[in-house]
């Protein structure tokens, strides 16, 4: 059973249908100790970084990652799984994956403009295996944000895009896994990706 975090600042309702159109089963819920219980996370976000991280059960979220179970992050959900953002002045995040969330500067080192948010198509470029990946090809995903993970961080990295900048568009590191675009948004490879995400589901269930 997949777990959606509700803490009133995620895209519930097209998470939600995107799992329905995957048969997977799920649950929304802000109650800390049924969110524990769960085979894997959701961690959905829009919004302001600050305030989410206000709102969010972070413990929980952290007792839960330290399961071993799988947890992924999308979009603002991903950022919060970082060390920190400078989102409305430095906040700390889950600090459960290195590196810390910045602002596109909206303009580029040779002095022209681009515009921010970033919102629209971009490929993939996959960097590293992963299970999360297992099977597919690179292909292009929806985006919608004004903040980012930098590309730099090999450790966490499975796949990035530019946009002006070097973007962090697939992060993991063991059961900790991050999306910055919109899966249940980005047609054929969103929904690939997240069905991988309910593979890895399965798999751990089945050795367990």
């Amino acid at each position: 059973m997949i777990g959606i975090v509700d803490y009133g600042m995620g895209n519930l309702f097209s998470v939600s249908k995107a799992l329905e159109r995957l048969n997977a089963d799920y649950f929304i819920s802000a109650d800390n100790n049924k969110l524990l219980q769960a085979d894997a996370l959701i961690l959905p976000g829009v919004g302001s970084f600050r305030d989410a991280m206000e709102r969010l059960p972070a413990e929980t979220i952290k007792k839960f990652a330290a399961t071993g179970k799988p947890l992924l992050g999308i979009c603002l959900g991903m950022q919060l799984l970082f060390e920190e953002s400078e989102e409305n002045g430095p906040t700390e995040g889950l600090g459960l994956l290195p590196g810390r969330v910045r602002r596109f500067p909206g303009r580029t080192q040779q002095g022209e403009s681009y515009k921010v948010p970033h919102m629209g198509w971009n490929r993939l470029e996959f960097v590293k295996a992963s299970p999360l990946l297992k099977n597919l090809t690179e292909d292009y995903v929806y985006f919608v944000h004004s903040y980012y993970v930098g590309a730099e961080n090999s450790d966490v990295l499975l796949a990035k895009t530019d946009y002006h900048e070097q973007i962090s568009a697939v992060v993991g590191k063991d059961n900790v896994l991050g999306m910055q675009f919109h899966p249940e948004k980005s047609s054929r490879l969103g929904m690939a990706l997240l069905n991988n995400f309910l593979q890895m589901v399965e798999e751990r269930k089945a050795v367990q």
